[in-house]
């Protein structure tokens, strides 16, 4: 592929900010840019679709809520776009790229929109190239994927051929950042690098009221539902509130309300609420016993708050969490019948005792190591099988003590589980409200 038509790869959207008369959004699709490459051609040919910016979804700094400290270091890559000669002149170079990393729905490319929308009266081209992963992972020697090392040389000859000063910026995005290829990482290349991660506490805030603002909604506690959702990205939070006003629609509602709002947060959290009832009142009764116990278990062993470290305690007690509905079912039904219904719950502890072992250093036996899968061209430390078996052996450890614990818990509150349990076989659903009766009268 020509050096000059490396702008037609997949997932690369320029945006061309500079125009003596309007601004546009230039996309180009894989196949057409591919098929294209294959002869030489003018730039102008592969414009597949130009979109006029009054059409476009437009986003500025002030529309991007959540992320205070990534837009804080973006609006100083605009201001060097802005501005170049306020630091060429004391000898200091411009940025080339600019590096977004964070989960998906976080707000990565509001953010590239945003610079671009600011950086338009000076910056000739700002270039954003969305799940760059896809174009930049490691180097391999794979025969699967032959082509894979020509499309990163490429990336990183294009990147070197761009001038420091020339007002051509590099705008990339991902959520794996760990597959990316070191050269492409290197200062020179992506020399800023912003981390846009899940909203904090008053994140969540702004960014529930700026959703609120676009529906008819009654008075909410933005304090209450900024708390119960803990972990939700700006994303999830716009599928929450829509869910509630479609909810709401549906319900013939004339508002939103609080009630529509904690429904439509359970869906995103939890999945559709099943309405019909198992044929199979044995099933029903291991269920409720399971679910039951299970949240009785994070009762007693969570405490919901704003969380920016996690530690060993925590994720001791989120396993502990996890165990609860196999721990139940085998304490009421015995272990001869126990179910499938804990395989996601054992699935996610197995991965927390696994991270903990060999990624985090919380193993004594195995110490402050990290034991890393082999990726790329060059194979990292061969394991002795004796280490190997030593981390088995330790996340083996963790999970069973992690069982007992539950075990434990639901012994010694045996009267209020099965108080809790029958009233879920009877009801199908609780709230808060409901509980707290409920353990005041078993008490």
């Amino acid at each position: 592929m020509l050096g000059s038509h490396f702008l037609q790869l997949e997932n690369v959207h320029v945006s061309r900010v500079k125009n003596k008369n309007k601004s546009h959004l230039i996309e180009m699709t894989f196949s057409n840019a591919l098929a294209q490459s294959m002869a030489p051609i003018k730039y102008s040919r592969i414009l597949q679709t130009i979109i006029p910016q009054h059409q476009l979804n437009t986003r500025n700094f002030e529309d991007v809520k959540g992320c205070d400290e990534a837009k804080q270091e973006l609006k100083e890559v605009v201001e060097f776009l802005k501005n170049p000669e306020k630091f060429s002149n004391l000898g200091g170079k411009l940025p080339k790229g600019v590096l977004l990393v964070g989960p998906p729905g976080t707000g990565k490319t509001l953010l590239a929109r945003a610079v671009a929308e600011a950086a338009k009266q000076r910056a000739p081209c700002v270039i954003f190239i969305d799940e760059i992963d896809s174009v930049g992972a490691k180097r391999t020697n794979s025969v699967l994927h032959p082509y894979a090392n020509q499309t990163i040389n490429q990336l990183l000859s294009e990147m070197d051929g761009f001038h420091q000063n020339a007002g051509v910026i590099v705008l990339g995005a991902t959520n794996r950042r760990d597959d990316l290829d070191q050269a492409l990482l290197r200062p020179g290349r992506f020399d800023v690098e912003v981390v846009v991660s899940t909203p904090d506490f008053s994140g969540r805030k702004e960014i529930i009221t700026l959703y609120l603002s676009k529906i008819l909604h009654d008075e909410i506690d933005l304090d209450i539902l900024a708390r119960g959702t803990s972990g939700f990205t700006g994303a999830d939070l716009e599928n929450m509130i829509n869910q509630a006003a479609l909810r709401a629609a549906i319900d013939g509602a004339e508002t939103v309300t609080m009630k529509h709002l904690e429904t439509a947060r359970d869906k995103v959290l939890m999945g559709p609420e099943r309405k019909a009832r198992l044929p199979d009142e044995e099933a029903n009764l291991i269920t409720a016993y399971h679910e039951e116990d299970l949240h009785w278990v994070i009762l007693l062993t969570y405490r919901r708050k704003e969380r920016y470290h996690v530690t060993k305690q925590q994720l001791l007690a989120m396993m502990d969490t996890m165990m609860g509905g196999r721990a139940a079912e085998e304490l009421i039904f015995g272990a001869d019948k126990i179910t499938s219904g804990a395989s996601s719950d054992l699935k996610q502890a197995t991965s927390i005792a696994t991270h903990m072992v060999k990624d985090w250093g919380m193993s004594e036996k195995v110490g402050l190591r990290t034991i890393e899968v082999s990726k790329g061209m060059f194979p990292s430390e061969t394991l002795g099988p004796n280490t190997v078996e030593a981390v088995d052996a330790e996340i083996k450890r963790i999970l069973n003590d992690s069982y007992e614990r539950a075990k434990a818990i639901l012994r010694k509150h045996a009267k209020e589980h099965k108080a809790l349990a029958e009233a879920l076989l009877k009801y199908e659903t609780l709230d808060a409200e409901d509980i707290k009766a409920i353990m005041k009268e078993t008490q």
